[in-house]
């Protein structure tokens, strides 16, 4: 059974950085594995999105700031946001399904992913 790690939250200033890191304790060939956030009494929504054939995606309300990529040697998929805004404090979860295309599926519906991670928490203060 397959397991994911976040790591890289924290709390930033407005027009911050911050990387998220999510390593899965399993390899697999083909996975698609998207960034979801949950702000407080809000829904889950997707963020970004990449898959084994190096596409990716982006909500609007990051794109252009944040930056999906995936170490494969480290079984690690990480999320850059720079230019942090504070509509984006939320927890933020990594999520991943078997692949080998994001595409195949709707890309950032939480009930098409498999395995969740235990999600990091990010703050961004103005």
């Amino acid at each position: 059974q397959g397991r994911l790690v976040e790591s890289g939250g924290g709390a930033v200033l407005a027009g911050g950085s911050l990387r998220l890191s999510c390593t899965a304790s399993v390899h697999r060939d083909s996975t698609c594995v998207a960034w979801f956030r949950q702000a407080a009494g809000k829904n889950r929504e997707g963020v970004a999105a990449t898959d084994s054939g190096g596409l990716t995606y982006y909500a609007e309300s990051v794109r252009g700031r944040f930056t999906i990529a995936q170490e494969n040697a480290k079984m690690t998929t990480y999320l850059q946001m720079d230019n942090l805004k504070p509509e984006d404090t939320a927890m933020y979860y990594c999520a991943a399904r078997a692949g080998p295309y994001c595409k195949s599926r709707p890309i950032f519906s939480p009930y098409d992913y498999t395995y969740w991670g235990q999600g990091t928490e990010v703050t961004v203060s103005s």
